[in-house]
């Protein structure tokens, strides 16, 4: 009976593997059981309390770490606070956290729970096959066919509980009434489902918002991209040019834009296009306008604003890849296309042009996702603005990442706060996994 072993460590683990005599794994398996229902078991709240035996979902309030964890993630809570209650209150935000922190760690026990599982019942199969089996030799084979695994575990158990749970949890706002009038303790937050996104779309202020916001940020991703790879495409073609002398010198000082720190130079260049700043100053002075040009506060001329700004700080980096690539295209190619008559626009089209964009196609498309989430250059340029009366609450040159913020921060909207970056979140991945996916280390293996 091959699955008699798998079936008494359904209810005891490590009982199939004793059956199977191998007892020093099966009291390794007892063992987590016992943490596991510990854990449950030391964590009840038991209590005499009057107001506490009758407040609502009281049977859970009294359970485990698990049994609260999945409750409070479940029902948000059900007792606001009230000045005039003295019994304890439940905070949405706190339950759905620690819901989906014990929800985590029960998966991990139910994984050794399946794993134990199995296991009884494939080294049944292996010893009814006549297969020596014994604990320590398991533990050898676990131990050279998993040992990457083992050693990872630990750096994997931080990333799930440093950066996975905070992803599920906005993940999870999105599904609820979270916003500032539904503010817990005060008021508790409930589960809607998939209205907040529907209300994105079918709200018309909401939906039209969007969607301009989203165009635009497109186009400032492809555009402050593409700008700044064409300035640093010139940059490099004019630092190789035999009539440059003193390369280096040159190339150190185009360099120190991307040597100084970007927040320096976005707060200095705010003040220079200002409507009194220095560049309206010297371009009054030299008699090339009348009046002083809205770079901060036209939406167009706020646009143009980021995108020169951008260049500024961005073609250094572009110049720098773009240098080291052209190193590496060989000089003979050069010499025989000079030998056939191509002149410097030809070899340029047909030889260096080719090598470049092949090189540099995935920093590229990286640098296109990084743009598409560059919040640093919209809020220390310009905020977001200026307003636009036919935006909920959003300026004319908001991305996406900065009307976030600005819901988040500004009108605690954080239900559609955690749609959008919902949004955010399935364009940068995809991009940003199809670039992955044409990496040749990733084809390779």
């Amino acid at each position: 009976m091959s699955y008699l072993p798998a079936v008494c460590s359904t209810f005891i683990w490590g009982s199939g593997q004793v059956m199977n005599k191998q007892k020093s794994k099966g009291f390794l398996f007892f063992v987590l059981q016992l943490i596991f229902v510990g854990i449950e078991l030391v964590t009840r709240r038991g209590t005499t309390d009057p107001a506490l035996l009758n407040a609502v979902g009281a049977q859970f309030r009294q359970g485990g770490y698990f049994t609260r964890g999945l409750w409070g993630l479940f029902t948000l809570g059900q007792i606001p606070r009230e000045s005039s209650r003295t019994i304890p209150y439940d905070h949405s935000i706190m339950l759905m956290l620690g819901g989906i922190i014990a929800f985590l760690v029960m998966l991990i026990f139910m994984a050794v729970w399946a794993w134990n599982i199995i296991d009884a019942y494939r080294t049944r199969k292996c010893i009814e096959a006549g297969e020596k089996t014994s604990s320590a030799q398991y533990f050898r084979d676990l131990w050279d066919k998993s040992f990457e695994y083992i050693v990872i575990a630990p750096g994997m158990l931080l990333v799930i509980f440093i950066s996975i749970v905070p992803i599920i949890f906005a993940i999870l706002v999105a599904f609820t009434n979270y916003n500032q009038n539904f503010i817990p303790p005060r008021r508790l937050v409930e589960w809607t489902g998939f209205k907040t996104f529907i209300d994105i779309f079918r709200i018309q202020i909401w939906g039209g918002t969007f969607v301009r916001i989203l165009v635009w940020t497109v186009e400032w991703a492809f555009l402050a991209t593409f700008t700044s790879y064409a300035f640093g495409l010139l940059q490099a073609l004019l630092l190789r040019a035999k009539a440059v002398k003193c390369r280096p010198v040159w190339r150190g000082i185009l360099i120190l834009p991307w040597a100084v720190p970007a927040i320096v130079s976005m707060m200095i260049f705010r003040v220079m296009f200002n409507k009194e700043g220095a560049i309206n100053q010297m371009l009054l002075n030299a008699g090339l306008i009348d009046q002083s040009i809205p770079f901060l506060s036209d939406p167009f001329w706020a646009k143009v604003t980021l995108l020169i700004i951008n260049v500024w700080l961005g073609f250094p980096y572009f110049m720098a890849l773009i240098s080291g690539v052209m190193t590496t295209v060989p000089q003979e190619m050069y010499e025989a296309a000079q030998i056939d008559g191509a002149n410097v626009l030809q070899q340029f089209r047909n030889i260096t042009l080719p090598v470049i964009i092949t090189s540099t196609a995935p920093q590229l498309l990286m640098s296109i996702t990084f743009n598409f989430n560059n919040f640093n250059m919209i809020y220390f340029i310009t905020g977001g603005g200026p307003p636009n009366p036919n935006y909920q609450m959003a300026g004319s040159t908001d991305i996406l990442i900065s009307w976030i913020f600005k819901l988040t921060l500004d009108q605690r909207m954080y239900n559609y706060a955690s749609a959008l970056s919902i949004f955010i979140f399935i364009i940068v991945a995809s991009v940003s996994a199809w670039n992955l996916l044409r990496t040749r280390a990733f084809k390779e293996n």
